[in-house]
C-alpha cells in the first residue's frame, strides 16, 4: 500500500509544485506597467497555465483509485491554486 501512495503521490505533488510556481510568478512578476501589452500577455498565459495545471490535478485526484489510495484532502492544493490564479486574471485589466 506504502508503494502505491508514492507512485501516485509523488507525480502528483510534482504538479502540485510546478503549479505554485507557476501562480507565484504570475502574481510576483505582473505587468510594469499599463504600458506593458507583453507583461499582460505573460501574465495571463501564466494564469491559463495554472488553471490547467490545477484541473489536470484535480481531474487525476478524483480517479477512484487514485481517490482511495491519497485521499480527499489533495483536492485542496490544486482548488486553491485555481482560485487565486482565477482572481489574478480576472483582476488583471
Amino acid at each position: 500500500m506504502t508503494y502505491r501512495r508514492w507512485w501516485i503521490g509523488v507525480p502528483l505533488a510534482l504538479v502540485h509544485l510546478l503549479n505554485t510556481a507557476v501562480v507565484y510568478y504570475a502574481l510576483a512578476y505582473g505587468p510594469a506597467g499599463a504600458w506593458d501589452e507583453q507583461g499582460y500577455a505573460g501574465t495571463e498565459l501564466e494564469c491559463l497555465l495554472a488553471l490547467f495545471l490545477s484541473a489536470g490535478a484535480i481531474l487525476i485526484t478524483l480517479v477512484p483509485p487514485v481517490r482511495r489510495t491519497v485521499g480527499l484532502w489533495w483536492l485542496v492544493p490544486p482548488a486553491v491554486l485555481g482560485v487565486i490564479a482565477w482572481v489574478r486574471i480576472a483582476t488583471l485589466g
